[in-house]
């Protein structure tokens, strides 16, 4: 509403001042063809118009820091947002990896846990199915390692560094959207 309010004075200082010319002209040429009280009327009038113009100006000028203050006050406040966004996103993410992770464990017990109550002793097959279960069992514990390493403290920053990047096109896309062109590249800045 400020910047509309900004605009607003800007465009009403220079009617008044086109006014102020008009009037001024005006004056000059009754001057000029001998009519001094006419020529006087709109110099008056100008003279109006030059202090409505300054008015206005004054109104600019008064905006002006105004607009820089709320300015300053959003962009902290969608910085503000934005990291705690990120930190949320960084606890959700963290909290995700430690479910699966302790998911993956309950299985891995569960299936140690099955396969200790199968073991028959009299059976002499029972053995094979004993080493067959602890190479399963190694196996688990193997894609458990790989699958904890996937969602290493690296993951998460490069999701976070993905989500900076999503975010970034759409800014860019909306921009484009609306005309203002291609956003400045960070480094022409």
């Amino acid at each position: 509403m400020l910047e509309e309010d900004h605009q607003e004075a800007l465009e009403n200082a220079r009617e008044w001042g086109v006014k102020a010319l008009a009037a001024s002209r005006k004056g000059d040429e009754l001057r000029a063809a001998g009519d001094t009280a006419g020529a006087d009327r709109f110099d008056s009038l100008a003279k109006v118009a030059l202090q409505r113009q300054l008015d206005a100006e004054g109104q600019v000028a008064a905006f002006e820091p105004q607009i820089a203050a709320q300015t300053e006050v959003v962009e902290r406040l969608k910085t503000g947002r934005l990291e705690r966004m990120r930190g949320k996103l960084s606890e959700l993410t963290a909290k995700r990896n430690e479910l699966v992770a302790r998911a993956k464990m309950a299985e891995a017990q569960t299936r140690v846990h099955d396969a200790v109550r199968s073991i028959d002793l009299m059976d002499p097959t029972s053995e094979v199915s004993r080493f067959e279960d602890k190479v399963c069992r190694e196996e688990a514990r193997v894609l458990g390692h790989q699958e904890l390493e996937a969602s290493s403290l690296d993951a998460q920053f490069e999701a976070l560094e993905d989500e900076g990047e999503r975010r970034e096109v759409e800014a860019r896309l909306a921009a484009l959207k609306k005309g203002t062109g291609p956003p400045a590249i960070s480094g022409d800045q």
